[in-house]
């Protein structure tokens, strides 16, 4: 069986990959109806990468601490008390990736399917079916595979960036004039649910935690690949936004899930603008990847916990969890048959933001401990970066339990039924 690691390269790929995918290429759809305005929108954005930064220091910390593959579902069990663990991981498991994935994929299934002419739910299973079957082939070959479709991504992002600037191209430069008005939008309740979107589009930025065991030197390159991969994606979010901004009326991106089409047919025509459209579905196979690797580590880890999911562990000949992975496809095809996109997306961000919030103010608890290390990572600026991503996460929650109280009834019965998977399963082995 192969003893291969990631290394740091996969690890920061892994971050921009699971963060630069579904969110940015469709978010903007639903931000200019609530929020009218390009100032507001880009400090969205801004707000929504500061805070993700903040999540990825604090992030940093727990993973150089509490060493092990897992993400939240190890450390709310070493923090708190092996059920939040495991209902974390219950989440994660059937939210937080294959919930992902089936946006990614349903996302791909409509920028695809004016290249394949495909129906978009058709689409979307073939692209879960593809790189499932790549990534269970182990770490050498997935991590290769998520290093080309990245890099394609980014050379992707990076030409619609600057060419545009270059071609004959009306501008929309009045969305962003400054006025009262902008100001008035930031403090409403449709900025606050709008950054549902922005908080589904930075998810992704703890990915790299997800494989703390499976990464080489991990109390270095770990801290490093958070940080990294965030800040760069903070990056490529505000230019790529201010980009769709300045060159598409609000009209023409309202209601729309596949933004970046719009702007292809705007630049290039029709007919040019079906070849992008393929582009941009292959670009988005790299966020389906990235969440193929993170997603089954869970699984992956509950299993080596709980006696009777061990089954979740039972590795292939090249080292992968092949259960876990088989079965997070399995149900990210059939949440793609029965959900729609913006479901998804909100159910997806509201049920983990729960517990990346207790995740956070877990580091109070390890400070009060003393059990940081002298060698591990640590928060600068402590305690501004938790105070600053539990403050606007937690207001993030009310406002949408406020205006779309579902969502918070269908997130809560996903932990209900998580709490009663983890008194199904035997007791935590020793």
């Amino acid at each position: 069986m192969t003893t291969t690691k990631y290394p740091l390269s996969v690890a920061v790929t892994l971050v921009i990959a699971n963060m630069v995918g579904t969110g940015v290429f469709t978010s903007l759809g639903f931000q200019v109806g609530p929020v009218p305005s390009a100032f507001a929108i880009i400090l969205l954005w801004l707000i929504g990468g500061l805070v993700a930064l903040c999540g990825a220091l604090c992030y940093a910390e727990l993973a150089t601490v509490l060493k092990r593959s897992g993400g939240e579902y190890h450390y709310l069990s070493q923090l708190y008390h092996p059920a939040i663990g495991f209902i974390s991981g219950w989440t994660s498991l059937m939210v937080g990736f294959a919930g992902a994935i089936s946006a990614v994929a349903l996302a791909i299934g409509d920028y695809a399917g004016m290249f394949l002419g495909l129906p978009q739910k058709i689409t979307a299973i073939g692209a879960i079916l593809l790189v499932t079957f790549i990534h269970l082939f182990g770490v050498k070959i997935g991590g290769r595979a998520q290093n080309i479709f990245t890099g394609f991504k980014l050379l992707l992002i990076v030409f619609f960036c600057v060419v545009p600037f270059f071609l004959d191209v009306p501008s929309s430069s009045n969305q962003f004039d400054f006025s009262s008005r902008d100001v008035s939008l930031v403090f409403s309740s449709g900025w606050a649910v709008s950054l549902i979107f922005v908080v589904y589009a930075y998810s992704g930025w703890n990915a790299s935690s997800y494989i703390a065991g499976n990464l080489e030197n991990p109390v270095k390159n770990l801290p490093r690949s958070l940080v990294l991969g965030t800040a760069i994606v903070v990056v490529i979010y505000l230019a790529l936004n201010s980009m769709f901004l300045f060159f598409t009326e609000f009209n023409e991106l309202e209601g729309k899930s596949d933004i970046g089409n719009v702007l292809a047919v705007k630049i290039f025509g029709p007919e040019m603008g079906i070849v992008f459209s393929g582009l941009f579905s292959i670009a988005l196979l790299s966020t389906l990847s990235a969440m193929t690797i993170a997603g089954p580590r869970v699984g992956e880890a509950m299993g080596e916990d709980y006696p009777r999911l061990s089954f979740l562990n039972v590795k292939n000949r090249y080292g992968m969890p092949w259960i876990s992975v088989v079965f997070q496809a399995a149900w990210s095809i059939f949440l793609v048959v029965t959900s729609s996109f913006k479901e998804i997306i909100q159910y997806v961000s509201v049920s983990l933001s729960w517990f990346t919030l207790l995740a956070v103010m877990g580091i109070f608890i390890l400070r009060s401990r003393n059990e940081t290390p002298k060698d591990s990572f640590k928060v600068p600026v402590y305690p501004v970066p938790p105070v600053v991503f539990i403050v606007v996460t937690a207001w993030m929650i009310f406002y949408t339990s406020v205006s779309d109280p579902k969502v918070i009834l269908y997130s809560l019965g996903t932990v209900a039924f998580g709490l009663l998977v983890y008194f199904g399963a035997q007791h935590k082995s020793q």
